[in-house]
């Protein structure tokens, strides 16, 4: 038996090693042909661990082996917040010398020291180098490039295009990143706001790299199928477009572990809904690179304000238009349909956010050995555990605020970090929260059990009576469509002002709605 082929997660993909599909159909408002044809420039956007890299690889292989132009591919990554182009210019030149070598193409010279034109330079004796053939380059990771170095890497661009031709410059070019050009041209280094028609006003195209489709999802595993012969079951590939919503990296990442370490890779045993849920439990307490850094954006002011809202459900307005919300948009971690409205872009990420937002109190809480939160039977007993949590709320939560970064969010935060402090290693949790939903959405598993929290807050604007009301109507619904056996809590939280005049016997209560099926807790 020959190498077998692999779900690739680190790194460019490429056929020889790696189960993929071309990235190039995934493609949104680009039209490939005529970039080369009309001699074009335009921009890719899309977020990390997309494909992006692989399609532009794999391109130029296209372009190069058709042998009617040349094609290079350039990470400019190396000069990643470089404000000054004296330092950042050498560095971007050396890139492209570098990687023209490894391309096996002719390898090009600066004939000036001039910062502000040594880009411009050094393309234009390129395509002089690679003449007849037109000279094509596509620019990786432009949006690393700031201030004062953007701005000159930009305009030595711009400079070139009127002259741009076999042997002048090169006739087209991509610039490719996380965010669209017009999100990340903003303001030079002095501060002063760049010309709207400057420095890049010759642009095409603003494309962008969609996530599989479901039957993308289906196609890739069916390579394997078809080289292997090993099967999936249709639940199992269910769940990794619902876990994904067709995010390339968590699909290959789900599809890795279940091959390579739920089960061995040369097994040909059918991977089922159980190994794909596995490896999903597994991937998220990895904490992998890519994950991890999902978290880190975590700290940036702006997307900070967009994930708060989404938690809490605030009615906050959150449009387009807003810088902010483009910015979580572009860095992939939310997205919108017109259902849910702005929510966080795939469960997965979901899980991971929170658990990042949540873990300085996860790990700070006691062990769960202290209390009485198990019945006799092994089942969870969440009357206990939630009498725990009141308890934990009324000693520590005040004192714990005030070190709290998301302060809204705060008892979203706790409540969901008191319960994973349980439910580690014998349930899971299922979360459900979107901007404009005034609530949060809490699915408990555990020992074959489902348990239904719904989390309201009351703010300076409602009344506790609303609230209650509002969360009834919301905790029945939602219990019908998950769950209608399954034990309910409504747990409200009230951070009006004049609740903090309120002494603790006040504010804390525990009671049970009309019907005698909702839990109401107040706190």
């Amino acid at each position: 038996m020959g190498k077998r082929r692999f779900f690739n997660t680190t790194g460019p993909c490429n056929p020889e090693d790696h189960y993929m599909l071309p990235p190039e159909e995934r493609l949104v408002g680009a039209q490939l042909h005529r970039y080369i044809k009309d001699k074009l420039y335009w921009v890719l956007h899309a977020p990390r661990q997309t494909g992006k890299t692989t399609f532009l690889q794999s391109w130029a292989r296209e372009i190069n082996a058709d042998s009617e132009a040349v094609a290079c591919y350039v990470s400019v990554e190396r000069c990643q917040g470089v404000a000054e182009p004296e330092r950042a210019m050498p560095d971007i030149c050396n890139a492209i010398r570098e990687y023209s070598g490894w391309a096996g193409l002719a390898v090009p010279e600066t004939t000036t020291t001039e910062p502000n034109s040594m880009l411009s330079n050094l393309l234009a004796n390129w395509s002089v180098l690679v003449a007849p053939k037109p000279l094509i380059v596509l620019f990786d990771e432009v949006d690393v490039l700031v201030d004062d170095t953007l701005i000159s890497f930009l305009r030595q661009l711009r400079g070139g295009f009127a002259d741009r031709g076999t042997g002048k410059f090169p006739v087209s070019v991509a610039l490719v990143g996380m965010r669209d050009l017009k999100d990340y041209i903003i303001k030079a280094k002095d501060g002063k706001a760049v010309n709207p028609g400057s420095p890049f006003n010759i642009k095409e195209d603003s494309s962008v790299l969609g996530n599989f489709t479901k039957k993308d999802v289906i196609k890739l595993f069916a390579q394997r199928t078809e080289e292997t012969g090993q099967q999936i079951t249709r639940e199992a590939l269910d769940y990794v477009y619902e876990q994904s919503k067709g995010q390339p990296w968590i699909v290959n990442s789900l599809f890795k572990r279940a091959t390579l370490r739920i089960l061995d890779n040369e097994s040909n045993e059918t991977v089922t809904l159980e190994h794909v849920m596995l490896a999903r439990q597994q991937m998220i307490e990895a904490r992998e690179t890519h994950l991890d850094a999902l978290g880190v954006r975590l700290r940036d002011p702006g997307v900070k304000k967009v994930i708060q809202t989404i938690i809490t459900g605030s009615t906050d307005p959150l449009g387009r238009t807003d810088s902010n919300v483009e910015l979580t948009l572009d860095l992939g971690l939310i997205s919108w349909d017109k259902e849910n409205g702005f929510m966080i872009a795939n469960p997965v990420y979901e899980e991971i956010l929170t658990r990042y937002l949540n873990s300085p109190y996860h790990d700070s809480i006691p062990s769960p050995s202290s209390w009485k939160w198990q019945k006799d039977n092994g089942e969870l007993d969440m009357d206990r555990l939630l009498h725990e949590f009141l308890k934990f709320w009324r000693r520590h939560s005040e004192i714990w605020e005030e070190k709290a970064d998301y302060t809204e969010a705060f008892p979203h935060l706790l409540l969901t970090a008191f319960l994973q402090r349980v439910t580690n290693g014998g349930g899971h949790i299922e979360r459900e929260y979107a901007a404009g939903r005034g609530r949060m959405d809490i699915a408990v598993e555990y020992a074959g059990k489902c348990y239904i929290i719904e989390v309201k807050v009351v703010y300076y604007y409602d009344t506790p009576a609303t609230v209650k009301e509002e969360g009834l109507e919301q905790i029945r619904a939602y219990r019908d469509r998950t769950d209608a056996s399954a034990p309910a809590y409504l747990v409200i939280f009230d951070r009006r002002p004049e609740a903090k005049k309120l002494s603790w016997d006040e504010k804390i209560s525990w009671t049970m709605d009309e019907t005698g099926l909702v839990n109401v807790l107040t706190c």
